[in-house]
């Protein structure tokens, strides 16, 4: 396929649809089909490729998203970066509802979800130990600043399963971890990124503290979460479009490009 983005987001209508000249592209993939099509248009210099990971009617759960069909879509239409924004909770008090966080490490706390593109025959064991670009995560935290927007220059997102909230003392056990961020989607997705030789980039916006926050907060809902996110939705695209507009046509700073090359033993 021609290339015909160089920048990926997984996110809802609501970043695009109020963007001209969108195109329309349906990709099929090895691993089935992705969770939408892919819809692209033009942020200042670049092409960049949207896809709701939920869906456009928000259909597709957490622990049922083809992630590697998403991912592999992306890198389809030549896709070099990949930004992830997600609506996550709060695992400590000084991280506040509307507040973002640009996330620098992940915990994998999910259960049966397609990991990974490696399956043989070739051994590989790709690190994830840095698994965010350092440059991206550089771009976003300073146009967050610029924005006005209150953001956390690092956090760690742990990961859960879905569809359901965490029990009080699952949650509890996370914050006493020391972990910032709650999320259902981060994870694998960020990390197929990185297998497949582009940027990663995680912004997450809290929408709610989580349940077990030190006992002391009522129970997370699905419609204030919801309440949250919309009502911060603005702030999330100024971020997400001036941050784009930033980003430089090569991405010479970082190692991401390179995890395929040097996972092999």
């Amino acid at each position: 396929m021609e290339k015909l983005a160089d920048i990926g987001v997984f996110g809802g209508s609501g970043f695009y649809k109020f963007l001209d000249n969108i195109k329309e592209v349906k990709v099929e993939t090895p691993y089935g089909m992705p969770s939408d099509s892919l819809f692209i248009g033009e942020v200042g210099s670049h092409k960049v490729a949207f896809m709701p990971r939920h869906g456009r009617s928000h259909t597709i759960l957490p622990h049922l998203i083809n992630y590697r069909a998403n991912v592999w879509a992306m890198k389809e239409v030549g896709c070099k970066r990949v930004i992830s924004p997600c609506a996550a909770g709060s695992l400590q008090k000084h991280v506040a509802p509307g507040d973002f966080v640009i996330c620098d490490q992940f915990v994998d706390w999910t259960d049966g979800r397609k990991t990974t593109f490696f399956e043989g025959p070739i051994v590989t064991h790709p690190s994830a130990a840095e698994t965010y670009c350092p440059e991206l995560r550089k771009i976003a935290v300073d146009t967050a600043k610029e924005l006005g927007i209150k953001v956390h220059e690092s956090g760690t997102v742990v990961v859960i399963n879905g569809p359901r909230f965490s029990t009080k003392a699952e949650s509890k056990f996370f914050t006493n971890q020391g972990w910032e961020v709650i999320n259902m989607t981060a994870f694998p997705e960020a990390y197929l990124v990185k297998e497949m030789d582009m940027c990663p980039l995680n912004i997450s916006l809290i929408t709610d503290y989580d349940a077990g926050l030190v006992g002391d907060v009522p129970p997370v809902s699905h419609h204030e979460v919801i309440q949250v996110f919309d009502k911060n939705l603005d702030n999330l695209k100024k971020l997400l479009f001036t941050m784009i507009e930033k980003i430089p046509a090569e991405n010479n700073s970082c190692e991401c490009s390179k995890t395929k090359s040097s996972s092999q033993l």
